[in-house]
């Protein structure tokens, strides 16, 4: 994800207490409308008939994992064709799998608020509820019996929609790919290979307090090849050479906005870049798909000794501080800095790093949010397109890696 300007912030009267920004968007028509077309509109109720009956912490958070679970893995069968469609919406689409989830949080922020226990303990039914159903908890990376059948394993991560205030509407590419590929095996020339993935909310906040390194952590030993995606610029594909440690200041899903150093453990120790590992030249060099596809150096840094931002085209230069990756100073720039320090920080020699997905955009005669449809063909299409394209681009890096 690029950020281009900052969105517009929120209207209307102020959200009642526990309830957050991005859940109190659940009340607009279009949140709704996905969820009844799609399917996923029962979800909700059926996680709050379950707290209801919870009578300990315990019990709470176990109904919080399998909840979790359960939709994770309901988006997952959808986007690959198992089980009924249960709507008219696009099975590929990756927009019932947020919505469902904000109305469960809201569920259960709404069930902490009347059970009595602390703070703490909401705090931790949200965490495990979060992970379970963003594929977290089961992003293993595959195990030694994938290693017995001579599979290699792949890590795929992808993001939420954003920039919901300027079109509620938006899906995200990277969140339908992660959906896609989730479980799969692709066949490569070196022979077959497993798929993990998960998804991560558009917040400064989770970052900040260590999401992507909790569930990276325990897949990237694992992995034989990892790619993060983000939803990026119009008409592209990005393989991003270098990442930076800076934050931009764009408003994020509960549109707070953060601007310095990323926050990272051991801030002594930090990078001011970091870069792929991925074989960007192969990926840029072979025909994926009806999208150029580019290996994208441009960073801007301040460079050493200096005061103002000057944008390098062929990348960082000795003791520059970083604005900018290839990738922009937004989230998706972040989790390729997050996800490539942890790889260099657990000394792991794997291919690695960040691809921008072109921008998803709607059919002519579809473009005004106030008076679009959530969906139509030439949406579906392009993001169609954009999946197939990009599980082409994780096999040709995991081909030449």
């Amino acid at each position: 994800m690029v950020a281009v300007a900052p969105p517009p912030t929120a209207t209307g009267a102020p959200a009642a207490p526990g309830v957050t920004v991005e859940e109190r968007r659940l009340d607009g028509d279009v949140p709704r409308r996905i969820l009844d077309d799609s399917g996923f509109g029962g979800v909700a109720p059926a996680f709050a008939a379950s707290l209801r009956g919870a009578g300990s912490y315990g019990q709470a958070e176990r109904a919080a994992v399998r909840h979790g679970e359960r939709l994770w893995q309901r988006a997952v069968d959808r986007a690959q064709g198992r089980g009924p469609a249960g709507g008219e919406l696009s099975r590929d689409d990756d927009r019932p799998l947020y919505w469902a989830r904000l109305a469960m949080t809201r569920e259960l922020r709404a069930w902490h608020a009347e059970s009595g226990l602390s703070e703490a303990a909401g705090t931790r039914l949200l965490e495990r509820l979060e992970s379970a159903s963003r594929g977290q908890d089961s992003m293993t990376g595959g195990g030694a019996g994938d290693r017995a059948k001579g599979l290699k394993r792949i890590v795929v991560t992808g993001f939420d929609p954003f920039t919901l205030d300027r079109d509620i509407r938006i899906s995200n590419p990277s969140g339908a790919l992660a959906l896609a590929l989730d479980g799969t095996v692709i066949r490569t020339a070196d022979g077959p290979a497993r798929v993990e993935t998960a998804v991560f909310p558009v917040r400064w906040g989770d970052f900040a307090d260590g999401t992507v390194e909790r569930a990276l952590r325990r897949a990237l030993p694992r992995a034989d090849l990892f790619v993060t995606v983000s939803q990026g610029r119009v008409g592209r594909i990005d393989v991003e050479r270098y990442n930076g440690a800076w934050r931009g200041g764009f408003g994020d899903n509960e549109n707070v906005s953060e601007t310095g150093l990323v926050p990272v453990k051991d801030p002594a120790t930090q990078p001011q870049w970091t870069t792929t590992t991925l074989p960007y030249a192969a990926i840029a060099a072979a025909g994926t798909g009806r999208f150029p596809v580019y290996d994208n150096t441009s960073v801007t840094e301040i460079p050493a000794g200096g005061t103002a931002p000057v944008v390098r085209p062929a990348g960082p230069t000795p003791g520059s501080a970083a604005r900018a990756g290839g990738g922009g100073d937004y989230l998706s720039n972040e989790i390729a800095y997050r996800a490539t320090l942890l790889r260099d920080r657990l000394g792991l020699d794997i291919p690695g790093g960040h691809v921008h997905t072109p921008v998803l955009q709607f059919g002519p005669g579809n473009t005004d949010p106030a008076t679009g449809t959530v969906s139509d063909p030439v949406f579906v299409q392009n993001r169609l397109d954009i999946t197939e394209q990009l599980r082409t681009i994780v096999r040709v890096a995991a081909e030449e890696s």
